[in-house]
């Protein structure tokens, strides 16, 4: 493939997201990045990045996004989905638009994505999805239900979904952060952040480089044997 490849990235506004478009950006490849607001600043090579204001999870905005970098860049190199929402809460004090939210914008937003991210791959019978899950499901942790379940089928979809798309040359995987400072986490309780690293094998908090460093892993061209799979971090 010819350099400079193509990246979408979803949630690119602050967080993960913006670290991992700043990355790829500095690194020469063509970033597009997605959030419902626009960025406070832009990654620092402007020639290069490209943001998109919409909700992942209105399908006609996704399908113009990914005309748009079909008429613009005429490819897609990999497709980072990374936009999530989090609902910290007891079931029983969870409002049911709540649970809509979290479900469209975490499962149905990585559905929508990843089917036209696809269509375009196909094309070049190469492409490299990374889903983002959380440890969250791994843990059943409590009080995280409808988080943990949007991102459990996010997990399923990934499996069944690498297997869709193997004959086109593409790979789906996912990564499971730890809690990781970003806003996601912000309204948790310390005793609650605290437990939940201590079930961990490694108990510290998750860093973005160590999800970058799974995602590299993930994207390399030699990866060509590895999809369905989701790495958990820290050790649940």
């Amino acid at each position: 493939m010819n350099d400079p490849r193509v990246v979408l990235i979803t949630g690119a506004r602050k967080g993960i997201g913006r670290f991992l478009a700043e990355h790829y950006t500095a690194a020469g490849w063509r970033v597009v990045g997605c959030s419902r607001r626009s960025p406070e600043t832009e990654p620092a090579e402007t020639e290069n990045y490209l943001h998109e204001c919409l909700d992942v999870s209105d399908e006609a905005a996704v399908v113009r996004l990914l005309a748009r970098i079909r008429s613009d860049f005429g490819r897609l190199d990999v497709l980072i989905n990374n936009a999530a929402v989090a609902s910290m809460n007891h079931t029983l004090l969870t409002p049911y638009a709540t649970a809509e939210q979290v479900m469209r914008t975490n499962y149905l937003g990585t559905f929508v994505f990843c089917r036209e991210a696809a269509k375009l791959m196909q094309k070049a019978k190469w492409g490299r999805i990374v889903n983002l899950t959380t440890i969250a499901v791994a843990l059943k942790l409590a009080g995280e239900a409808v988080y943990a379940s949007s991102k459990a089928a996010v997990t399923t979809f990934t499996e069944i979904f690498a297997r869709e798309v193997a004959p086109y040359g593409i790979t789906v995987n996912a990564v499971g952060p730890a809690p990781t400072k970003t806003d996601l986490i912000r309204s948790v309780p310390e005793a609650t952040i605290k437990d939940v690293l201590s079930r961990q094998a490694i108990p510290r908090y998750g860093e973005f480089r160590d999800v970058l460093n799974v995602i590299d892993f993930f994207i390399r061209p030699e990866s060509d044997f590895v999809t369905g799979q989701t790495i958990f971090l820290g050790g649940v």
